[in-house]
């Protein structure tokens, strides 16, 4: 196998929600920041036509499994005979709201492209991306982004890239589950990115998620007593800024054993996008 590929953990600096849609999908408005750590994976290109995994699949069946979704879907779209075999090392916790599935699946448009030689842009992959969730587009295109729509209109943005402890209790969060909650706020009313920039913005998922897993209220009310902490997405994950990596560790150290803290950076610039200008493609078998 070639040399691993980045598919970085996500933060949403914010996230509010605007409205809902006829078909049942959410308006949305929200910051998406890349961070330091997240999955990585591993691509053998093979020339029988093969998407094979291996690695930790977490019990998700093969067929929901958005990495081989992705690959499948990348060669439909081309009609690509090369197969892979990918290799999956999962750091980012699932339900934490870090983005790890639609990353993974990102990555993988993204490599496969490359190590086959499609030569398709970002807009096309990001479209195909779209059509397997709606945060797949903004870790193809591998730039922080103010978004909106169903989190799939993005504009650029360069939030501060800060250290942060990001932590994670040890429990797993549906974003259905939050979504079709009788008591998610649904109409909270536009901000513009200057006002986000100016230190607007909060998570309309936290209420709900707070309700349903007391677990994470408890981890966001510790986490509060060091300072401004948030939820991340609609999972468990909460993550706080800080001046420094030593203040950082300084939180870290204090941490409850029943969870998981992970010291990190603010990236607005995705570490896969200096992975593929690295790469070499073997192209596409004829």
């Amino acid at each position: 196998m070639n040399a691993p590929w980045p598919a970085p953990a996500k933060i949403n600096l914010f996230l509010h929600v605007t409205g809902r849609r006829p078909d049942g999908y959410h308006e949305l408005q929200t910051v998406f920041q890349f961070v330091e750590f997240g999955d990585s994976l591993e691509f053998e290109v093979l020339d029988d036509g093969r998407i094979l995994r291996d690695g930790d699949h977490s019990g998700i069946p093969e067929d929901q499994d958005l990495v081989v979704r992705a690959a499948r879907a990348l060669k439909a779209e081309t009609g690509c005979p090369a197969g892979a075999r990918i290799r999956v090392e999962k750091r980012i916790p699932l339900g934490g709201g870090l983005g790890g599935g639609s990353s993974d699946a990102a990555t993988t448009l993204v490599a496969l492209n490359h190590l086959w030689g499609l030569g398709l842009d970002e807009d096309t992959l990001a479209r195909l991306g779209l059509r397997l969730g709606a945060d797949v587009p903004v870790f193809v295109r591998g730039r922080a982004a103010f978004a909106t729509g169903v989190g799939e209109e993005l504009t650029p943005i360069e939030p501060p890239e800060s250290w942060l402890l990001v932590v994670h209790p040890g429990i797993s969060v549906s974003t259905r589950e939050v979504f079709e909650h009788p008591d998610l706020t649904r109409n909270t009313a536009p901000i513009t990115i200057r006002a986000f920039l100016a230190g607007a913005g909060g998570n309309d998922c936290e209420a709900v998620v707070r309700r349903l897993h007391p677990g994470v209220a408890a981890a966001i009310d510790w986490l509060r007593t060091f300072g401004d902490a948030r939820m991340t997405g609609t999972g468990s994950c909460i993550f706080l800024k800080l001046d420094s990596e030593r203040e950082a560790r300084a939180v870290l150290e204090r941490l409850p054993d029943a969870w998981r803290g992970i010291v990190t950076r603010g990236l607005n610039r995705s570490p896969l996008l200096d992975r593929l200008a690295a790469g070499a493609g073997t192209g596409c078998a004829a």
